[in-house]
């Protein structure tokens, strides 16, 4: 991520617009190129070094700022390490005893003057060491002596892409109130939005927004009393995870510079930036698509849509797969059909429900996903289990007795 002084803004009335980089731009892409040169090309380097080589090679560049920010992003790609040998303090302390020797004799023998070489040479002799060993570790754990030990590679177009979203969670940084509205998403990216909501700790609040769209009311780190850096760096980091989403629109309450004057930040899906987080809201699992398609040919008096609804439970919330609507009554349940489970979370799962969902569920959990032996007893009426993939007249028929317990078996 950006550290303050590496963000690039213009201002128009109270607006901060991000000077992002085109990841198309031909000069940009050269750049991002050389950069990723250095860095290739660094294995078990000094980070001082490292950081001296892109000075020599970018520091005349009219817009140092530009490449400072790349830089930074790339040595987050990194992993470095204090070189292995005789710990560096205790190196030092032998020298800061072997110069306070070397000082004493100086006043003994009057003209003498000060041999660094003979305090180091001590110092290895003492330690059994090689002269070099001890030059090389004296100041070996200090970051700029940090060797590179692992770079993880990336494109020029990436990098571009990496910097734009880095630029837009700086911003976030001075956030007071953040509202992000999304529009048209699958059940599976709301649960995605809201895991990483629950996951950063965020304080967040959510309704309605017209048709299939919700809005969330992030509190920024600046409306908080205390914890403001860390709370907003997880509001940083739940950014890429809203970039995902098709349709969305974020603004953002700011406070600017060292007086905090109120500023805005707009963000939506045109904007272009690209997620480097993966990609998993989108994905279908196979017996979720099956189970659709068979529903549809072998149930004729039920039809099966998929759920958007963000329902709260207590302080969490729900978004469950799909919506049974009985034809002939108009009524509905609610069906969720459960990923890798394991049994401690399915029954926290179920007590939320039990507690504070006030309409007709069905919970459908397959046995080939479950990530532990351990097994569920006594399963209550709106759970049902299946192996390969859910059965369309087992469910219709749990959902009818749901609806209509003293009702004969659904005709469905």
């Amino acid at each position: 991520m950006l550290t303050g002084k590496l963000v690039r803004v213009r201002f128009a009335r109270d607006r901060v617009i991000p000077c992002y980089l085109d990841p198309q731009d031909a000069q940009a892409l050269q750049l991002a190129e050389q950069l990723l040169m250095v860095y290739r090309a660094s294995a078990g380097r000094a980070r001082g070094e490292i950081d001296a080589e892109i000075d020599e090679l970018f520091g005349n560049l009219p817009q140092p700022i530009i490449h400072q920010g790349l830089a930074k992003l790339l040595e987050d790609r990194c992993d470095f390490e204090v070189l292995p040998g005789h710990p560096p303090d205790r190196l030092r302390e032998a020298a800061f005893q072997a110069a306070t020797r070397e000082r004493q004799r100086l006043l003994q023998e009057p003209g003498r003057r000060f041999a660094r070489d003979e305090v180091v040479g001590a110092v290895a002799a003492e330690l059994g060491l090689e002269p070099a060993a001890v030059e090389a570790g004296l100041f070996a754990d200090l970051r700029s002596e940090q060797r590179l030990v692992c770079f993880q590679d990336t494109t020029p177009e990436r990098l571009l892409e990496r910097y734009n979203v880095a630029l837009a969670q700086a911003i976030l940084l001075r956030s007071a109130v953040v509202e992000a509205v999304v529009r048209g998403e699958p059940p599976r990216r709301y649960r995605q939005l809201f895991r990483q909501v629950k996951f950063r700790r965020l304080l967040c609040e959510v309704e309605p927004d017209g048709e299939d769209a919700h809005r969330l009311r992030l509190d920024g780190p600046l409306s908080l009393f205390s914890a403001t850096q860390k709370y907003g760096l997880q509001l940083a980091l739940f950014l890429p995870t809203l970039l995902l989403c098709r349709d969305f629109t974020l603004e953002a309450e700011l406070r600017w510079g060292a007086d905090r004057r109120p500023k805005r930040f707009v963000l939506t899906s045109g904007d272009g930036l690209v997620s480097h987080q993966a990609e998993i809201g989108g994905y279908v699992p196979p017996e979720v698509g099956m189970f659709v398609e068979l529903f549809r040919k072998k149930v004729q008096d039920w039809d099966i849509r998929e759920e958007t609804e963000v329902i709260p439970l207590g302080r969490q919330f729900w978004v469950p797969d799909f919506r049974l609507i009985h034809r002939a009554s108009g009524l509905e349940v609610l069906l969720d059909v459960l990923g890798f489970w394991r049994r401690s979370g399915v029954e926290r799962h179920l007590e939320l429900l039990r507690t504070h969902a006030d309409r007709p569920y069905l919970v459908a959990l397959g046995d080939q996903l479950r990530v532990e032996e351990a097994d569920l007893a006594e399963l209550p009426a709106q759970v049902l289990r299946f192996r390969n993939l859910p059965l369309p007249e087992e469910v219709v028929r749990r959902a009818y007795q749901l609806l209509f317990p003293e009702a004969p078996a659904d005709p469905a």
